[in-house]
C-alpha cells in the first residue's frame, strides 16, 4: 500500500537492540497480546517473556531492521518515527493509560481507547510577526518585516507574545466547547482532558528577520527562550481557565496526572527555566487551581497555513531559497521572500540573477555578484 504513511512507534528496547547489534523478534499482535497496551520496563518484561517462550514469528537483526528503515526514509520520506516511552513517560495524560500512536504529522500525542477517539485542537502562531523595529513599544500592528539588511535594528518581542499565546488557549477552549462532534467517542474524549495544541510557524522567518543563523548559538537560545513564553502563557491561560471553570475532569484520575503532582514539561525533560518568567509563582497557582487543558503544545507541520501568511513552515529551515511546490490544485515556484528582498534593496536583482539562482536550484554559493 503505497500511499499510505506509515510511522512507527518505537520502544526504547529496540534502539539498545539497534545499539549491541542484538536481535530483534517480529510477534503476531493476536498470539502475543499486550506488547501495544504497555511501555517502559512492563514493556521489555513483557517482550523478553515471550522472546523466551519462543513465541516470535521471525527474528532479525536489529541493526538490519534499523538500516532499512533509515533506507526507506532517505528514499521516501516515511516511515514517521515515535519513541513510545519518551512520549508516555513525557506526557500529561500517562495518567489515563498506555498511549498507543499519534496522529499522521506526529505533533500529538493521546490517549485512546475503545471509548475515546482522541482529537487535536490546534493553531499556530506566527512567530515572524513578533520580530519588531528596536523602540517600537510593542508587535508590529499587522506590518510584516522582510529582508535582513536591517537585523541589528529589530529585537523580538515576548510580552506580545505572551500575549497572544493566552488568548490562542483562550479561544481553543471555546473551540472545544462549542464544536460539532461526528462521534460520541470524539465529544467524550475531549469534553475529559480538553486538549489544547498550540504550534508556530515561521521559526526560520524570525532567525532571517534579526539576522541569525538557522543552527548559530544565538538562534538556539532564542529558539528555547520562545518555546519557554509559548509553553509558560499556555500554562497560565489554562490555570485561569480552571479557576473559573474548574480543572478537566480526568485531572485527577488514577493518582492524578502529572501536572496535578507539580511535575510540568521542563521537569519531565530535566531542563532548568530561565527567569524571565515567574515560573515560581505559576506553580504555586497551579498547585492551588490545577489547569483546565490535559495538553498544551504541539508543533504542527502548517503546511496549508503558513503558506496563507507567506512563512515558512513550522520550526523547519528553508528548504531552499527557491523550490517548487505542488498541490492539488497545481505547481508553483516558493522563493525565499528575504533574500529576494535584500536583493533588490542592494540592488542587485535582475534577470541574469534569477536565472542564475534558478540553475543553482536556489544556491548562492556559485552565482556571480560584481563588486
Amino acid at each position: 500500500a503505497r500511499d499510505l504513511f506509515y510511522g512507527l512507534w518505537t520502544p526504547d528496547l529496540f534502539m539498545k537492540r539497534v545499539e549491541s547489534n542484538g536481535d530483534w523478534s517480529l510477534f503476531c499482535p493476536n498470539e502475543c497480546p499486550g506488547l501495544a497496551d504497555c511501555w517502559g520496563d512492563e514493556f521489555v518484561k513483557l517482550y523478553e517473556r515471550y522472546e523466551r517462550e519462543g513465541k516470535a514469528r521471525k527474528t532479525i537483526k536489529a541493526q538490519t531492521l534499523w538500516f532499512a528503515i533509515l533506507e526507506a526514509q532517505v528514499e521516501t520520506g516515511n516511515p514517521y518515527m515515535l519513541f513510545k516511552d519518551a512520549c508516555n513517560g513525557k506526557s500529561n495524560q500517562q495518567n489515563l493509560g498506555c498511549i498507543k500512536s499519534s496522529n499522521l504529522c506526529t505533533e500529538i500525542v493521546e490517549y485512546t481507547s475503545p471509548e475515546e477517539t482522541a482529537v487535536c485542537n490546534l493553531a499556530s502562531i506566527a512567530l515572524s510577526r513578533f520580530v519588531v523595529e528596536e523602540g517600537a513599544e510593542d508587535a508590529n500592528k499587522g506590518t510584516k518585516l522582510v529582508g535582513s539588511l536591517k537585523a541589528g535594528q529589530r529585537r523580538f518581542d515576548f510580552k506580545a507574545l505572551e500575549r497572544v499565546t493566552k488568548r490562542v488557549a483562550i479561544n481553543l477552549n471555546k473551540i472545544i466547547d462549542v464544536n460539532f462532534y461526528p462521534a460520541e467517542t470524539a465529544r467524550r474524549s475531549n469534553m475529559r482532558h480538553r486538549p489544547i495544541g498550540i504550534g508556530v510557524q515561521g521559526l526560520a522567518d524570525t532567525f532571517i528577520l534579526l539576522g541569525l543563523a538557522f543552527d548559530g548559538p544565538e538562534a538556539r537560545q532564542l529558539n528555547k527562550d520562545i518555546f519557554e513564553t509559548i509553553y509558560y502563557a499556555a500554562l497560565s491561560a489554562s490555570m485561569e481557565a480552571a479557576k473559573k471553570d474548574g480543572v478537566y475532569p480526568s485531572y485527577h484520575e488514577n493518582g492524578g496526572c502529572p501536572v496535578s503532582k507539580g511535575m510540568l514539561q521542563p521537569d519531565m525533560w530535566g531542563v532548568e527555566t530561565s527567569d524571565r518568567w515567574d515560573w515560581k509563582g505559576l506553580r504555586e497557582a497551579i498547585k492551588e487551581h490545577g489547569v483546565r487543558n490535559s495538553l498544551l503544545l504541539a508543533p504542527m507541520p502548517t503546511a496549508s497555513t503558513s503558506q496563507i501568511l507567506g512563512n515558512n513552515e513550522c520550526f523547519e529551515p528553508y528548504t531552499s531559497n527557491l523550490y517548487s511546490r505542488r498541490v492539488l490544485s497545481g505547481e508553483f515556484v516558493v522563493v525565499n521572500q528575504h533574500l529576494l528582498s535584500d536583493l533588490v534593496d542592494l540592488g542587485l536583482w535582475n534577470k541574469d540573477l534569477k536565472n542564475e539562482l534558478i540553475a543553482a536550484n536556489g544556491s548562492v554559493a556559485g552565482v556571480s555578484i560584481s563588486d
